[in-house]
């Protein structure tokens, strides 16, 4: 198969589990904030932002080490599969008991003292999702994006219909009698807590459907490659924590550094984190492209034509992304009834984590030149770069510019890695990329965004026709750049 319809194929099949699947989810947006209060919302984007720390922790980077020894040949891929496994196994078990242990210290350090509870469920969460993704990335390695996708479905599926049972069934039977059947199951001590028991109960469910996958996996180790496993891997967890420390201190830190109490606090990381949902597109489209994108640049690196393809590879997928970034501030009023009217007030912020994210974007194409040279290194001290900018920023802009802050220190870190990584990899790993192509996309996407705010904002013209008539302009002038000079290709 062509190698780029390899990719677009694969990308589709992940996308729909992703897209899909995390669409799915996000439709429980509009159940969490039109049910709770945003200082209730805020406990579980705190307690998700903890938890994303964590989980690039848990995992090791093994994931990207898995697809790097098991293409290079050097040893049989089942055999780097235990080796792989059995780390996460142990490892994961034993944060699993240490948290259960100290479950109430911890919940008196993050001011939460009533629920312990918060801590071991999700630190059992993180251990089934740690064990979870060895599975994942062989399917991923094999090519079997349709199991990936059937298994991630089914996960959503059964977090969303628990959550519908116990916020939308348990709670109205324990509001008209509490002594019914389904009111017993509902608790209010524990209130947004059942998001918590609902993920559980689908990452245990999960790891059971996983189970074919482990075949094998517990029955070889190989420590000399474990030593190798672990060199090259242990730079992509500092790579992954400086990522989310990018992506995800600002929901942790908010709570510490607004200006308010700490119930106010708590209800303005709600509100931004409600926000932050309405930019989920672009964020899903850059994970499926993500998990098909990482084994194909590793697989096809040997090809004679391997850069002019990245190249390529990365003019579609900014097109795609400027599309997105497009499609959800052009037709914002529409987006808007996804949360709560008590969450609107931060709907100002949503177009700078579009770009932001479309930025991160570009950003996990560009990171190739150290996957692909063995620098795992030097690409941690680029996102340990962009994490100390994050921290900075959020420092200096929040106490300020409140959780507005938080949204431009997104995007001031991502600008800055793009460059930084655009040059290193110049040097190290040269894709002749087209720049004039890719940064005249951005440009035109802020001028048709900047001209649908004028034509709306001051003339007064109808959003939705605005929108659509940007957004068909697009799309012929994509087609007439790109599009047409593809139609003749094939």
């Amino acid at each position: 198969m062509n190698p780029l319809k390899q990719l677009a194929s694969q990308t589709a099949v992940y996308g729909m589990s992703s897209v899909l699947g995390r669409f799915l989810n996000y439709l429980l947006v509009p159940l969490f904030t039109y049910t709770f209060a945003p200082a209730e919302y805020g406990v579980v984007a705190e307690f998700y932002a903890y938890m994303g720390f964590l989980a690039v922790l848990l995992v090791f980077g093994l994931e990207t080490g898995y697809f790097r020894f098991r293409s290079g040949g050097e040893r049989p891929a089942p055999v780097v599969f235990a080796t792989v496994l059995r780390v996460l196994v142990l490892a994961n078990l034993a944060f699993f008991i240490l948290a259960f242990a100290l479950r109430q210290p911890a919940a008196d350090l993050l001011r939460h003292p009533a629920h312990p509870e918060y801590i071991w469920w999700c630190a059992a969460i993180l251990a089934l999702d740690s064990i979870g993704a060895a599975a994942f990335a062989r399917l991923r390695a094999e090519n079997r994006a349709g199991r990936f996708a059937v298994v991630k479905l089914i996960e959503i599926a059964i977090n969303i219909g628990l959550n519908l049972f116990f916020i939308l069934g348990c709670r109205a039977a324990f509001d008209a009698d509490p002594q019914s059947f389904l009111g017993r199951l509902w608790d209010p001590t524990i209130g947004i807590g059942y998001v918590f028991i609902a993920n559980l109960v689908a990452s245990a469910i999960k790891l059971l459907m996983l189970a074919p996958q482990f075949n094998g996996g517990l029955r070889g180790f190989d420590r000399p490659l474990f030593a190798r496993l672990i060199r090259y891997s242990l730079p992509m967890v500092v790579i992954g924590m400086a990522g989310i420390v990018n992506e995800m201190l600002d929901r942790a830190a908010l709570k510490y550094l607004l200006p308010y109490d700490d119930a106010t606090n708590m209800a303005q990381l709600g509100i931004y984190s409600a926000c932050y949902k309405l930019s989920i597109l672009m964020t899903l489209f850059i994970q499926a492209f993500r998990y098909a994108g990482e084994p194909f640049f590793f697989a096809y690196a040997k090809r004679a034509d391997a850069g002019r393809v990245y190249a390529i590879v990365l003019n579609w997928f900014v097109i795609f992304c400027v599309f997105i970034f497009l499609l959800v501030t052009l037709f914002l009023d529409v987006f808007q009834y996804f949360v709560g009217a008590a969450y609107r007030e931060g709907l100002s912020v949503v177009p700078v984590l579009l770009l932001a994210n479309l930025l991160l974007g570009i950003y996990v194409n560009l990171s190739i030149w150290y996957k692909l040279t063995d620098r795992t290194l030097m690409g941690a001290w680029v996102s340990l770069l962009g994490a100390a900018i994050t921290v900075i920023m959020l420092i200096t802009l929040i106490p300020t510019w409140g959780y507005a802050g938080a949204a431009w220190a997104h995007l001031a870190c991502y600008s800055t890695m793009v460059v930084v990584s655009y040059l290193l990899g110049r040097r190290y790993y040269p894709v002749p990329y087209d720049l004039k192509r890719v940064f005249g996309y951005l440009a035109l996407g802020l001028v048709l965004f900047g001209a649908s705010r004028l034509l709306v904002g001051v003339l007064g013209w109808q959003a939705p026709l605005v929108g659509g008539g940007l957004l068909v302009l697009f799309l012929v002038l994509v087609f007439f750049a790109d599009g047409r000079a593809l139609v003749q290709r094939r």
